[in-house]
């Protein structure tokens, strides 16, 4: 199992808490996995780096950014290096870093015009990493609903595998399937409702755009929960018994690829590509947080939008949770279908209800495809 690999490889018996080597040795790593990324978007820029993000890059204090990464990879890299006696997670952040320098680092010229073709993405990815890490981390150290959880807590790795596997190529697709709807419009929006929507202020567009893909997303939502066929696949993203700002990455990419779809379909009638855009980056940090182990809340917001205690409740295996919560930022759209639950406590169980699914992520992959009286993973 890949997962298992990596504790393997990365893992040991020594523990795990501060000053003792380990969380200098994860710093080092992932500093050193972003500095290596980063230089290789400037070396590959027509290929990994999205056009729409582009033109909005302030480059020096990009370059600057990614200096500081390579330093911080290595200054954390030989920290690890001192205190445990593994020293794989400190290596691996200092080798990635002295290969980003040994490639250019920060230093890498962009040459030639870049053109607006469709690109991987690897800086979004990159950058929606680190801002979701720097943001989703601290939260849950400083105030987590479930303390005794802790950061790298079972099957961490495993959503570990997930974020990187699936989360990057759903990236691709969301920017692949993008281009295309934005070109849809041109023969299937409604033109007398784009202008009507384009002299709306731009704020007032986005939350229409917000308002249009939960309803959008609500029923396939839906969907996905009420038809055996497509619950195979969102099976997978319920099978975590413990929810962090990580585990929202576990999703099977036919799940992801149908959610996407659905939800462009409706906005790409009357809303632009900013608009759009705008709402795939709000989704990414939204949906993120809605998973945190975080316990303060504002109870005037919870009217308004959704916290994470109520997607809490529509990850929990208890049966007055199942099937509740389906709205991914707005509440009030549960009130309006009727599948509206929000308790005062929190969930006290996570997971699916009786129901088992291969353990590690090639049989969670594959597994949907297979009949159930087939499936042998």
């Amino acid at each position: 199992m890949i997962e298992q690999k990596i504790n393997e490889f990365f893992g040991d018996a020594e523990a795990t808490g501060f000053g003792t080597g380990w969380w200098s040795g994860i710093l080092s790593a992932f500093f050193g996995f972003l500095s290596f990324g980063g230089v290789l978007c400037l070396h590959f820029p027509q290929l990994l780096s999205s056009p729409e993000l582009r033109p909005h890059y302030p480059m020096h204090i990009m370059r600057i950014l990614i200096q500081c990464l390579i330093v911080a990879a290595i200054l954390f890299g030989v920290i690890s290096s001192i205190k445990r006696k593994k020293k794989t997670l400190a290596l691996s952040g200092m080798l990635l870093a002295i290969a980003a320098t040994v490639l250019g680092g920060s230093s890498v010229q962009i040459n030639g015009s870049l053109g607006n073709e469709p690109a991987i993405g690897l800086d979004w990815f990159l950058l929606d990493l680190l801002l979701m890490a720097i943001i989703y981390v601290p939260l849950e150290r400083l105030w987590p609903q479930y303390p005794e959880q802790g950061t790298f807590r079972n099957e961490w790795t495993l959503d570990v595998v997930y974020f990187m596997s699936t989360h990057l190529p759903i990236q691709i697709l969301s920017f692949l399937v993008l281009l295309p709807a934005i070109q849809a419009t041109k023969y299937l929006g409604v033109p007398g409702l784009q202008a009507l929507i384009a002299r709306l202020p731009w704020l007032l567009q986005f939350f229409l755009a917000v308002v249009v893909a939960d309803t959008a997303e609500y029923f396939i939502h839906l969907a996905l929960h009420k038809v055996p066929f497509l619950w195979r696949f969102h099976a997978v993203h319920h099978s975590s018994k413990a929810l962090d700002w990580i585990a929202g990455s576990r999703s099977h990419f036919v799940d992801d690829t149908l959610v996407r779809g659905f939800i462009l379909v409706p906005m790409m009638l009357g809303f632009s590509q900013s608009i759009i855009f705008a709402y795939l980056i709000f989704v990414t940090l939204h949906a993120t947080w809605t998973h945190c182990n975080f316990g303060p809340s504002a109870k005037w917001l919870e009217k308004y939008l959704v916290m994470p205690r109520y997607h809490h409740w529509h990850h929990t295996s208890q049966k007055e949770g199942i099937d509740k919560n389906f709205a991914i930022h707005f509440p009030w759209i549960d009130k309006i279908f009727g599948t509206y639950y929000y308790p005062d406590a929190w969930p006290e169980k996570y997971g699916l209800d009786g129901e088992e699914i291969s353990p590690n992520f090639l049989g969670q992959t594959i597994e949907p495809f297979i009949p159930r009286r087939k499936r042998t993973l």
